[in-house]
């Protein structure tokens, strides 16, 4: 069973530069080597929230469903029957997957393992619901027929086979009398039915080393081994052959074209900046033409330039960018105008302290708004920590303006609602103090419509009023590039709705003909 998104999902993970004469590309390797860095334990509790964390606790732990460049795959579950007009859904257990200690996985794993996440959170959790009687997704959940799990939803959503299928499968023999999962720490921690095994993890080196898994049901993969390794020069690792691919910027990525031996793959713009603005902590930007006039003191072509050095593309103001399959090019745009903002702002002078990590490119883009804003009559203290410490701030609503990167831009609308109607902040979505009774409205709206025309007019009006109510700024979504050697390994692939290529544990496996 698939379920095909769009076609023009499938387009945008084919970014391919074609540049000089094509080799024969491996479609099998030993070993691979990347970059490291920490990003925690491969595991649902202990790694890190960003996209890298997760990545490496999935090729260690698989869920019911997976995505390819165009949708939606069978995985643990080989096929699935969405009932009761989007109330109940079965899904049918595969037979034959073994966990990495040699046991069978059976569908009292499956049910167990939802019924844990719901009493104890993991780390990447798409079905929390909040806390509270009435607050959960899961209604009930049930093994049927011997070989299905049948899950009852307290309220349709369209995203919600998505999201079950998100859900990592956690082997029951072993969590069941963990009472404490966050301080598990013991080596059946690590035992998924994945189809890597996490061999080694040097929290202090940042590096990892992962061997596929020989029982894995899908088969032999074709990556014998990845490896992560520690890099302090990565355009000296990838031509000493210390590491297998790397994403150069935009100038660097230029002395690898026109040249056989190389790939140049450009991603789609699914990763992005954005200013967060906190209402709560500034009751000034609840005011609209106070928002309006910063997303017009912003000059993001000047940004794009200097800092992506040409590898991004302007942020829509309605969120979802150009290559979204739903994104809406109708949208408000706010292109660099200082005297508009001025006649927005009428004659008002604000301050904000403005929260950034400490990476280069955002130290740089913090700079350069500081004098942008500067001219319309906005000034920006700029305060610089580790990145880490600005995640947590942000989750916690401890700042007044925020600047912050992340990927998962080119995810299903509905994050529009986790990030415009949920009332809640996390470290990537919501915005403290707002609310808009139209934006909520259409937020709900959309979230159960299962015609798919209908939905995608919602979407649309919605991206509209959000670019008019502009509570967040996005500033530019990323196309950046990586480089490969196809005749070491050539099986690198990206999902519909994601832009990096090692993130995607199908870049590893062996692809059905």
């Amino acid at each position: 069973m698939r379920i095909n998104c769009s076609k023009k999902g499938s387009d945008a993970s084919k970014s391919t530069v074609a540049k000089g004469d094509k080799i024969q590309g491996k479609k099998e390797a030993d070993v691979i080597k990347l970059a490291g860095g920490d990003w925690g334990a491969p595991n649902p509790y202990k790694h890190y929230q960003r996209g890298p964390g997760s990545f490496k606790m999935r090729l260690v732990f698989d869920g019911l469903i997976e995505k390819d460049e165009k949708g939606i795959i069978p995985w643990l579950a080989e096929s699935w029957k969405v009932e009761k007009e989007g109330k109940e859904y079965v899904f049918k257990i595969r037979k034959g997957v073994k966990w990495q200690d040699g046991k069978e996985l059976t569908p009292e794993d499956v049910k167990f393992s939802f019924e844990y996440f719901e009493k104890n959170p993991p780390v990447s959790y798409s079905l929390a619901g909040g806390k509270g009687k009435g607050t959960s997704i899961i209604k009930s959940i049930e093994v049927v027929d011997g070989d299905s799990v049948k899950i009852a939803v307290n309220k349709p959503n369209v995203t919600l086979l998505q999201k079950l299928g998100d859900v990592r499968i956690i082997p029951k023999h072993i969590w069941e009398n963990v009472k404490d999962p966050k301080n598990f720490n013991e080596k059946e921690s690590l035992i998924g039915c994945g189809p890597y095994i996490c061999e080694e993890y040097n929290k202090e080196a940042g590096s990892y080393k992962f061997k596929a898994f020989k029982d894995y049901w899908r088969g032999k993969a074709a990556v014998g081994e990845i490896q992560f390794v520690p890099v302090s020069d990565p355009v000296l690792a990838f031509e000493k052959g210390d590491i297998d691919q790397f994403s150069p910027s935009a100038d660097v990525v230029k002395r690898y074209e026109n040249k056989k031996e190389y790939k140049i793959f450009k991603a789609p713009a699914f990763w992005g900046y954005k200013l967060s603005l906190n209402m709560e902590k500034c009751p000034e930007l609840k005011e609209k033409e106070v928002r309006q006039a910063m997303a017009y003191s912003i000059d993001k072509k000047e940004l794009i330039e200097k800092v992506a050095r040409g590898a991004a593309v302007p942020a829509s103001a309605g969120y979802l960018p150009q290559d979204h399959i739903w994104y809406n090019k109708n949208v408000k745009n706010y292109d660099f105008n200082t005297n508009k903002a001025k006649e927005l702002l009428k004659d008002k002078k604000l301050s904000f302290e403005l929260l950034i990590g400490n990476s280069k490119p955002e130290i740089r883009i913090a700079e350069l708004m500081k004098i942008s804003m500067e001219k319309s009559g906005i000034e920006l203290k700029v305060k610089s920590v580790d990145g880490k410490t600005r995640d947590a701030a942000v989750k916690k609503g401890d700042y007044q303006l925020c600047l912050i990167g992340y990927g998962g831009w080119g995810g299903d609308a509905d994050q529009l609602r986790g990030m415009f109607a949920s009332g809640k902040t996390t470290t990537f979505s919501g915005i403290p103090g707002y609310s808009n009774k139209e934006v909520n409205e259409l937020c709900e709206k959309q979230a159960v419509q299962f015609d798919e025309k209908e939905r995608k007019d919602t979407v649309f009006k919605l991206q509209e009023l959000i670019s008019e109510e502009v509570p967040v700024i996005p500033i530019y979504n990323t196309t950046g590039y990586t480089v490969y050697k196809p005749e070491k390994y050539d099986g690198w692939m990206c999902t519909f709705d994601h832009h990096c290529l090692e993130h995607c544990k199908l870049s590893y496996l062996k692809r059905d003909k």
